[in-house]
Order: structure tokens, then sequence, then C-alpha cells
């Protein structure tokens, strides 16, 4: 065990006389708007926030988010064509020529997800569960496609919001601008308004977009749940989506069926735990 040693060097007294040349020590308690991270960041730190909007915004682009067109990371992925992987357009045409072939809908699937196509893949996935409903590992790969768009939805929607932020969302002042005693300005930003309006529809259109993905990813849970009404794992699963999907009677009742069913579980206890919150807030808000 390492020992204090008292015989080490003290530090020298700094001189009065060089203390007091220095001043008085200024306060460093923050002030309100330094506590605040958009305006912080742009009295500080301004060359960061102009690159977190450039960054973000340019993500867009390149790696086509949310424009559904064709970019840098669509061509770095290769089009689908990985080791193992078949090819989209290979996948494609054997569902045209044999629409109720589950292996062809099911390579189309696994193409589209390797290549980033998130939405085209739940759409083939569909297809796979049409035609197997009660192929339980179909219904949880469209039930995990249904979460990564919920949560890529969910990411757009925050980047967006950064973007808008410096673009248009936060109020800048200019030299010769009239401002109040907490330097705001006295006039109408009319573009920034336009855009925030502008990009508060679209975080509004993503966050509908996102739940209605949660929602139908809970769906897919509660079918397997009925498949596999005795394994507790698909309970926590279907918990767990509910949990986020924000439907409180479906994850309560998920828990509590998954701590009947494995009550010595390790998760047990964070189940317990989980549960519990999930009461209380169930009956505050009832």
């Amino acid at each position: 065990m390492a020992r204090f040693d008292k015989s080490s060097t003290k530090r020298p007294k700094q001189n009065a006389a060089v203390a007091a040349a220095r001043g008085p020590k200024r306060s460093t308690a923050p002030s309100i708007e330094d506590t605040m991270f958009f305006p912080r960041l742009r009295r500080h730190a301004k060359w960061m926030f102009v690159f977190l909007a450039v960054a973000l915004g340019g993500g867009f682009v390149i790696f086509g988010v949310g424009a559904g067109g064709t970019g840098v990371g669509d061509i770095l992925r290769g089009g689908g064509q990985s080791s193992g992987v078949p090819s989209i357009s290979s996948a494609t045409k054997k569902t045209e020529k044999n629409p109720k072939d589950v292996q062809a809908w099911r390579d189309l699937s696994l193409a589209l997800q390797t290549d980033g196509k998130t939405d085209a893949a739940i759409t083939a996935q569909k297809q796979v569960v049409a035609l197997a409903p009660k192929d339980s590992d179909a219904l949880r790969e469209l039930a995990g496609l249904y979460v990564a768009q919920a949560t890529a939805k969910q990411q757009q929607a925050q980047n967006l919001q950064v973007v808008t932020a410096y673009t248009g969302g936060a109020a800048q002042t200019f030299p010769g601008q009239l401002t109040s005693a907490s330097n705001q300005s006295l006039l109408d930003d009319k573009i920034g308004a336009a855009v925030n309006n502008q990009a508060s529809t679209e975080v509004q259109k993503l966050a509908i977009e996102a739940q209605t993905a949660t929602s139908d990813a809970v769906a897919s849970y509660k079918k397997i749940a009925k498949l596999h009404p005795n394994d507790p794992n698909v309970q926590l699963e279907l918990a767990q989506g509910a949990q986020q999907a924000g439907d409180t009677a479906t994850a309560i009742a998920a828990y509590s069926k998954f701590l009947k069913l494995a009550p010595d579980d390790p998760t047990a206890a964070i189940v317990k735990t989980q549960l519990k919150q999930l009461k209380q807030s169930s009956s505050t808000s009832g």
C-alpha cells in the first residue's frame, strides 16, 4: 500500500506582493447563460458549434440519411454484396419469379439490411412473416428491424434539432442591431422563425414515425409471446419493447409474467425494480 511521504519537499509560500499584484480572484460561479448548452457553446466555442452543424448536416447528404437516395455510405456498403449475402437484384428476381418463396424474401430482407435500407428490409420481412406466420425467428427479426427503424428516426430528429439550433433556431445579434438589456434582439427574426417552424414539423414527423415503429415492434413481440407463452425471454423482450413504446399496461403484464416464469433469474432483481417504477408511474398518471 502506498504511503504518504512526510519528508517530501513542501511548496514554498507565495510571496504576498506577487499575490497582491495578481489582483482579487474572479468568481468561479457560472452565469445562468453559461449553464445552458447551446448558448455556452456559441459564446465560448463558436468554431466547435460550426463544426457540429456542418458535420451533422453533411451526414444527411454523405450517408443519404432521411433522403431515400444513394449516398457515399451506400457506395461503401457495396450495394448489399458481401461475403455470403445475396445481392438485392438477384434476391428481387427470385421473389418476382416465385412470390411465395419464403427463402427468397428472407434473402431480400437480409440483402437490404446489409445495404442499410431498413425501411425496405421491413417490407421484405413482412412478406416472410405473412408466408410463415408461426415462425418466431422471422417475427423476432421483424421486431428487431422495427426497433432499428425507431432508433434511426429518433437519431435523425436529434441531429435536426442540433443543426437547427445553430442555423436558425437560436437568435443571434449583429453589430448595430437593437438589443435589450439581456442582449436579446428587439427585431423579429423571421428567417429564424421559418427555419424553426419547418424543423419543428419535420421533428414531429420523425417522432411519430419512431413511435409507430416501436408500436409495431411490440405487436411482433406479442405474436411471439402467443407462440411461446412459457418462454421467459420472450416476456422480457415484450416488456422492454412495450416500456419503450410507452405501453405501460403491456410492460407491467409482461414483466410480471417473466418473474412468475423465472423468479430466480439473475435479472429478476432489476425486473422487480422496473416493475415497481412502472406501477408507481401508472398509479400517478391514472
